[in-house]
Formats: C-alpha cells, structure tokens, sequence
C-alpha cells in the first residue's frame, strides 16, 4: 500500500490524548483560546500570519502558499483541518509533518496550562494552542493557517494584524452554527479581516459579497479581487505576468491559484523576497491529498482507476461534477456511465449534494463513514432515489471494501466521494496506488 499521506493509520498516544476533550465538541468563542495561549505566553505574537477563510478552497491555498514560500527559502509553519489520516497532517515545517513525539510534547504543554478552574477549551482549540506553540518554538518566519470554523470566532483568529487575509470562497454551510443566510455566513467569515491589513478575496455570491465589501470599506482594508489563473495547457498557468505550472486538478484550481500569487504579490509589497522562479518551483511541488486525486485500487489485474474527492458540500460536489462532465469530454467516443461510492456524515445537506452530482443513468453505491456520525446507507439511497429517479442502480453495502469491489464495472468511471473522512478512511486501510490522471490509461469504452 501506497499512502500518499505516508502516515500510520492509528497513532494511539495522540489519539489517547485528545479524545477527553471530544466531549466538549464544537463551541466557538474566544475567552478560552486566548485564556490558554496567555498561559503559553502568547505564542502567536512571535508568529506572522497569513489567514485563510472560507468555505471549500482553503486547504489548497494553503498548499500553495506553503510551497511557494518554501521554495523562497523561508521557514513556514502551515496549519490545515481536519486531516485524512493522521493528527500529525496538521502541523507541518516547510512541507513535513510534525513528528509524533514533538506533537505529544506540545499537546501535554497546553493540557498543562488549561486552568481546571474555568470552562475547559475544546478539542480543537487545544490542537490550535499546540500549533501556536510549536510554530513560535520551531521559529517560523511565517505560518499559514487555515480557519477551521466561520473566521470572527474561530480559534485561529487571536492575530490582530496578520500580514494578509484571504476568503477564498464562500457558499451555505454550518448555518446552523454560522446563521441561515449567506449574509449572515458571509459576516462571520469577515470576521477575520483586521483594520489597514491587505485582503485577498475569490468569487463571493452577490448577498456575501455586499456584506464583505461594507467590512473592508469599514476597516480599511486594501482588498484585490484577483481573475482566475489563465490555462496555457500542458498544465501551465498565468496570473498577471507570472507563469506557473498547476499541478492540482479542476477549473476551480484557477481561482484558487490565482488567490495564492495575489497574496505572494502581497507579501513582496511587504517586503518579503519571493521571486517568479520560487513561485514556479513551489507551485509545481504543491501536493492536496484527497481532492480530486486520481488513484489506482486494489492489485491487478483486478485493480481499477478510481478518481477520490471529499466533496462534502453542494458546492465542493458542482465542482466534482464539472470535473466529471470535462473529463468524459476529453475521452474518445460517447460517454458511458459514471459509478458513484459515497459515504456522508449525517449532519449534511445530502439532497443537495445528491442534486449537484448524480445524472440520469449513472450508478450509486453507499456506504458508512467509519467512526463517525455517519448518514445510514439505506436512508441517502431512499433520498438519491428521490432526486434522481433514473439511477442505473442504487445499492447499500456494509462497509467500504465491499463498495468497491461492487463498482468495478468495466467501461465506466469510478469516483469515491461524499466525505472528507471517507477518504481517509480509504487512504489509511484500503490497498491503492497514487496517480495523477496523466498517469492513468483511457477508459475502454468498447467493454
């Protein structure tokens, strides 16, 4: 087995550590984040930061810039969630993950400061303080965080003057949590812009967009709205006057490229040394496991192409589609059928999701999402059903493994979808290659 996390499944010690503080959950607020980094000695004032908000697009931003300024010759923390398989995926150093041992070490130094006389910070406000830490200890010159819920109460917004804000994207998700509208979405995630400092933003819908722009005009921010990266083909790209490769698939890539050079281009205003050839070479080593990854299941001859994606969210899932629907574009002769596996958490928008993606004939197979608040299969088939009533086939199978070896249809294009964490749980316990589409020989449409 291939893992191109290339972590071990279960890293017992870290998970013992942190699964105390599960029961807390998701409570968003500030207090308890800056109580515990004020006992750290508030390690994020020795750290610069670049901050990424907003809904789908995140982490591939922060692959990108990572990269690049690595390549630049700087030392630059990034911190991403939720991870595939490892807590270690969270916290890495110019590209490497922290080690087990040194993550074990920060977490028992923030469970050490939490003062068991007021409300115990959560799960992921602990993790947080531990990325902090460890960024401010390994003397960073600059990290690159990723907004783990909404922006103005997330537990990475305690930096009242980051170097450059960004908000990639954003659509309805967690209103439950964020406010039903986007309007009110759209605030909490310009929560965090901060006054004077520079803001990169992508496309936003036009009710989140007038809600964002009244913020900049109130904090003063200078704001670019960069245009998507132009394609040149052979997986080259231009934004402005720097030329790059693209290496992470989907149209979507141009906008989301296209905000990191703006923000690159931000950087260098601030003087930071980021040359055009840096960015070449960084862009070219930007890795983002699980979104549209092409991989290669099983041992042959029995193995098959299989394209994974998290698609978790109506929107991540019309990006999977149009990738989908240009992909069958580009094969010889008519297209055949798309095979579907999808396992989703229960908390959400399955019909949406299901709208966004299945078509007239194509075939579905659901599954649970190992060790979590799964959807149950025979529920999302009845509502598939309901949105698409002209599947090809529409099937429940107990467990992973047994989805895939029932879509191994021959002709047809397989894609494993639907949650972030079924793709981990993929990545970590099923037997695959790593490929890129390149890599991967034409579907045989004559089967």
């Amino acid at each position: 087995m291939l893992q191109t996390t290339g972590f071990e499944p279960s890293e017992p010690q870290i998970d013992q550590l942190l699964a105390p503080l599960g029961r807390f959950g998701v409570e968003l607020g500030l207090e308890r984040i800056q109580r515990l980094l004020a006992a750290l000695g508030n390690p994020q004032a020795r750290v610069p930061l670049v901050h990424v908000a907003g809904t789908n697009g995140k982490g591939s931003v922060c692959a990108y810039l990572s990269a690049v300024l690595t390549a630049a010759g700087y030392r630059v923390g990034r911190y991403t969630s939720p991870h595939l398989v490892s807590w270690r995926e969270r916290i890495a150093v110019n590209e490497q993950p922290i080690a087990a041992d040194a993550l074990v070490a920060r977490l028992e130094q923030v469970m050490a400061a939490i003062d068991p006389d007021q409300p115990s910070p959560t799960q992921f406000e602990v993790f947080t303080a531990a990325a902090w830490l460890h960024f401010a200890e390994e003397a960073v010159d600059l990290a690159v965080m990723e907004v783990g819920l909404g922006g103005r109460l997330d537990a990475t917004n305690v930096v009242d003057r980051p170097l450059v804000s960004i908000i990639v994207s954003l659509s309805r998700e967690h209103w439950q949590r964020l406010g039903p509208t986007l309007a009110d979405i759209a605030r909490e995630k310009a929560g965090v812009l901060k006054p004077g400092r520079p803001v990169i933003l992508g496309p936003l819908p036009p009710e989140a967009k007038a809600v964002v722009a009244a913020r900049l005009a109130a904090l003063g921010c200078p704001a670019v709205w960069p245009d998507p990266a132009i394609a040149l083909g052979d997986g080259q790209a231009r934004s402005g006057a720097i030329t790059y490769p693209l290496p992470l698939l989907g149209d979507h890539q141009r906008v989301n490229a296209a905000i990191a050079i703006a923000a690159l281009q931000s950087l260098r205003h601030q003087g930071w040394e980021i040359a055009d050839q840096a960015i070449a070479r960084g862009m070219a080593q930007a890795r983002w496991p699980g979104r549209l990854q092409w991989v290669r299941w099983g041992q042959a001859p029995e193995g098959f192409p299989l394209l994974i994606d998290g698609a978790h969210n109506p929107a991540a899932a019309q990006v999977l589609r149009q990738y989908v629907d240009r992909w069958w574009a580009d094969q010889p002769g008519e297209a055949q059928e798309t095979v579907w596996l999808m396992g989703m958490l229960a908390t959400k928008d399955h019909g949406d999701v299901f709208a966004e993606l299945l078509r007239p004939g194509d075939a579905l197979h659901l599954v649970p999402v190992p060790g979590h608040e799964t959807a149950e299969p025979e529920a999302l088939a009845a509502i598939a059903r309901a949105v698409c009533p002209d599947l090809a086939r529409c099937e429940v199978h107990r467990a992973l493994g047994e989805g895939l070896t029932a879509m191994a249809a021959p002709g047809a294009l397989r894609v494993l979808c639907g949650s972030l964490y079924l793709i981990g749980y993929f990545l970590a316990h099923e037997p695959y290659q790593d490929g890129f589409a390149a890599d991967l020989p034409p579907i045989d449409r004559s089967s």
